[in-house]
C-alpha cells in the first residue's frame, strides 16, 4: 500500500483541496414537492441514453418504491449518472417533502452544486426555502431552473424576482446571487436560456451544468477519506456504504479503516467496489477522488462513518441532521383480531424491524419504553411516520400506533415547542373558512396574496407561522371545509416558547361498537343519524372499535350489529329500501390525524381500524371519572 506523509494533520480535520477533477460533475436536484425534479431527471436520462431500454421505462424512472409511485412523491434520495460531452454527471434526485428533509441534508454533502427547480406559477415555496438554505450554507453554487414554463398561468418574471429575493433573504454571497437561469418544460424534455426562444431539447441545461457548476475539489495524493452518506443492500454483496471520495483513492480488496461517529476505529477490507453508471451500479477495481462510490465489505457500516486509509485513518466531520419534531408509540397489536392477517406479530419482530430502519432512515429515532411491547418512535412529521408504518404493514407486520404528539424542549425552566411555516392555496370563496380554522389553532398570518388567473376563479395564497401541534389533524378538516380544493405545504421553522398548553386541535366524539359481530345495514341506517360512519354493512367489528365520528364532541356506544326481527308482518326483504350514506374512506393518514389521546390505529397487512385503548365501555367510563377527580 502506498505510504503518505501527513505533517500536522489532526483527527477530524480535512486537508484543503489542491486540485479539481474536470471529467466529473456531482449535482443534486432540489425543489419543493411536485415542482418536477423526477420528471426533469427522466428527460436527462432519456436524452443522454443512460440505459438501452430507457424509452420503455415509463415516467418517474427513479421512483422505484411502490409508495413513491402511489403517492407521486420522492421519499428516498436516488443516485444515477449520465455522460455528456465526455463528462460524467452524477445526479442525485432528492425528496421534495419537508418530512424527508433528512434525505436532503445528508445527500447534499455528496455533491458540489445544485439545480434549484422552481415552478413557473407557484414560485418559491416552504420546502424551496428549506433545501436552498441547506445548499447555500454548504457554499454551493446553484443553477435556478424555472420549470413548467409551458403552463398557461406561468408568471416567469414574478417567480424569478421572488427567487432572487429568497437568495438574498437567506444570506447568499455575491457569487451565489449571480446564479445562471435555465427555463424548462421538463415533461416535454426541453430547455432554453432565453424565455422568448423555445428550446428543442435538454442540452442547454446540460451545457450550463458543465460551464457553471464546479468540478469536485480533490486531494488525489492524500490518504483515503470517504464520508458515508447513504446505504444500500445487495443480496450477494451485503450492506453497501455510499459516499464521495474526498481524497485519495480506493481499490478492490484494499484494507481500510471504518471510523464510526463516536471515533471508534474498525479495520476492514473492501470486498466490492462500484460506481454509478446510468441507472445501475458498475463494478470497478479502482476509483479516484471526486467519484461517488458504493463500498461493500464493512458489514456494520452506518451513515456518518468515514472510510479511511488503514495507515493514516483520519475522520471527516459527520453529517448533522435536524432533530425529529413528532413522536408516537408503536406497540404490538393486542386487539381481538390480532394475528389474523400478519406474519410478524411479536415485540421481538417489531423491535428488530424498527432498529433495522434506523440504519438507513437518519431522521428517525426509536426509544424503548418500560413496556417490552411498546416503542417510542420519533420523526420529522406525520407523513414521515406514516410512510414507515405503511412500509412495515406491507412487509407483513401487525402493530398499533398512538396519536402523534409534538416533541417539546425544556431549557432554563421554559418550555419550547416546534413551529412550522405553513403555506395554503385555496379558492377565494373558501378563504374565510381556512382563516377561521387556522386562527383557532393559533396560526399567525404573515402574508396574504390573491392570484387572478384567466378563465379561472381567483386563488388565495396564505403564509402562516403555526405551532406543529396545530398542524396535526388540520388537513382533513380543511379538505372537508373547502370541498377538497385546498393545498397545504409546511416546513419546520424552529422552536419557540410555548404559550397556553391547552390542546389546539378541537375534540371529537367517536361512534364506538358496543359488541362483537358483523355490521348490518339496518343497524348502520340507525347509527348514521348520529354522525359519519367509517364502515359499511357486512364488516366484522369488535367491542371498543371506532366505527364512525359522532356529530357531538363526546363518544357514543352504538350497536352496529343489530338485526331487524322478522314477523309475519315484516318481510325479509324490507331492508332493501334502506339508503345508506357511503362510509368515509379510511386511509392511514386520515386515521393518524383523526385519533384522539385515548384511541389507537390498528394496522395490519390488509386492514386499518381505529379502536379505543380501553375496549370495555365500563373501563372507559371509570377512566373518565378518574381523570375528572
Amino acid at each position: 500500500m502506498t505510504q503518505h506523509a501527513i505533517p500536522n494533520l489532526q483527527p477530524g480535520v480535512r486537508r484543503a483541496p489542491h486540485g479539481r477533477r474536470t471529467d466529473i460533475r456531482n449535482v443534486a436536484i432540489i425543489a419543493h414537492v411536485d415542482h418536477g425534479k423526477t420528471t426533469l431527471v427522466d428527460a436527462l436520462l432519456r436524452q443522454t441514453h443512460a440505459h438501452r431500454k430507457i424509452d420503455e421505462m415509463g415516467e418517474r424512472i427513479l421512483d422505484s418504491m411502490d409508495q413513491e409511485r402511489e403517492r407521486g412523491i420522492t421519499i428516498r434520495a436516488k443516485n444515477a449518472s449520465i455522460v455528456y460531452k465526455g463528462v460524467k454527471i452524477n445526479l442525485v434526485d432528492t425528496p421534495g417533502h419537508a418530512d424527508f428533509g433528512g434525505e436532503v441534508e445528508r445527500t447534499l454533502r455528496m455533491v458540489d452544486g445544485v439545480l434549484l427547480l422552481v415552478d413557473a406559477k407557484e414560485g418559491p415555496m416552504p420546502q424551496t426555502t428549506f433545501v436552498l438554505r441547506k445548499a447555500l450554507s454548504l457554499g454551493y453554487k446553484a443553477i435556478v431552473v424555472i420549470n413548467k414554463i409551458d403552463r398557461p398561468d406561468a408568471v416567469v418574471d414574478d417567480v424569478l424576482n421572488r427567487t432572487f429575493d429568497l437568495f438574498a433573504h437567506l444570506g447568499a454571497t455575491n457569487e451565489q446571487l449571480d446564479f445562471p437561469i435555465v427555463y424548462t418544460a421538463a415533461i416535454k424534455g426541453i430547455a432554453t436560456l432565453d424565455i422568448d426562444k423555445p428550446g428543442t431539447d435538454i442540452t442547454p441545461l446540460l451545457d450550463t451544468i458543465l460551464e457553471q457548476l464546479p468540478a469536485p475539489a480533490i486531494n488525489p495524493d492524500a490518504p483515503l477519506q470517504i464520508l458515508v452518506l447513504a446505504l444500500a443492500y445487495d443480496t450477494y454483496k451485503g450492506k453497501l456504504g455510499i459516499g464521495k471520495i474526498q481524497s485519495g483513492s480506493i481499490a478492490w480488496r484494499q484494507t481500510v479503516v471504518r471510523i464510526t461517529r463516536d471515533g471508534t476505529h474498525v479495520p476492514g477490507k473492501v470486498s466490492d467496489l462500484s460506481v454509478f453508471s446510468g441507472l445501475e451500479r458498475l463494478d470497478v477495481e479502482r476509483a479516484e477522488a471526486g467519484e461517488i462510490v458504493a463500498v461493500a465489505g464493512l458489514p456494520d457500516i452506518g451513515i456518518g462513518d468515514t472510510i479511511a486509509d488503514a495507515d493514516h485513518p483520519i475522520a471527516l466531520p459527520p453529517v448533522s441532521i435536524d432533530e425529529p419534531t413528532v413522536q408516537m408509540t408503536f406497540s404490538v397489536n393486542n386487539s381481538p383480531f390480532a394475528g389474523r392477517e400478519g406474519k410478524f406479530l411479536t415485540s421481538r419482530h417489531l423491535r428488530e424491524r424498527l432498529f433495522k430502519e434506523l440504519e438507513t432512515n437518519v431522521s428517525l429515532r426509536v426509544q424503548e419504553t418500560q413496556s417490552p411491547d411498546r416503542f417510542l418512535v420519533a420523526g420529522r412529521g406525520e407523513l414521515h411516520l406514516a410512510v414507515l408504518i405503511e412500509q412495515i404493514r406491507r412487509e407483513g407486520y401487525e402493530l398499533q400506533v398512538s396519536q402523534p404528539e409534538v416533541i417539546l424542549h425544556h431549557e432554563d425552566g421554559q418550555i419550547f415547542e416546534p413551529y412550522e411555516e405553513l403555506t395554503v392555496q385555496v379558492p377565494s370563496e373558501y378563504q374565510g373558512a381556512v382563516i377561521e380554522e387556522i386562527g383557532r389553532r393559533r396560526g399567525q398570518l404573515r402574508h396574504m396574496k390573491l392570484v387572478h388567473s384567466e378563465g379561472a376563479a381567483s386563488e388565495a395564497h396564505l403564509d402562516y407561522d403555526i405551532p406543529t401541534r396545530g398542524i396535526i389533524g388540520l388537513k382533513h378538516i380543511l379538505l372537508a371545509r373547502t370541498r377538497g380544493t385546498v393545498i397545504l405545504h409546511h416546513v419546520f421553522k424552529g422552536y419557540e416558547p410555548m404559550g397556553d398548553r391547552a390542546p389546539l386541535t378541537p375534540p371529537h366524539g367517536s361512534l364506538v361498537a358496543f359488541e362483537d359481530g358483523v355490521s348490518t345495514a339496518y343497524a348502520l341506517f340507525m347509527a348514521q343519524e348520529r354522525g359519519t360512519l367509517f364502515i359499511g354493512p357486512g364488516v366484522e367489528v369488535y367491542q371498543g372499535m371506532v366505527v364512525g365520528q359522532n356529530s357531538r364532541d363526546e363518544d357514543l356506544d352504538v350497536n352496529v350489529c343489530k338485526t331487524k326481527h322478522l314477523t309475519n308482518i315484516r318481510a325479509a326483504g324490507a331492508d332493501e329500501a334502506l339508503t345508506l350514506t357511503p362510509p368515509r374512506q379510511m386511509t392511514l393518514e386520515f386515521a393518524l390525524e383523526y385519533i384522539g389521546p385515548d384511541e389507537l390505529v390498528e394496522v395490519t397487512p390488509t386492514s386499518l381500524r381505529i379502536r379505543k385503548q380501553l375496549l370495555n365501555p365500563e373501563d372507559r367510563r371509570k377512566a373518565r371519572k378518574d381523570r375528572k377527580s
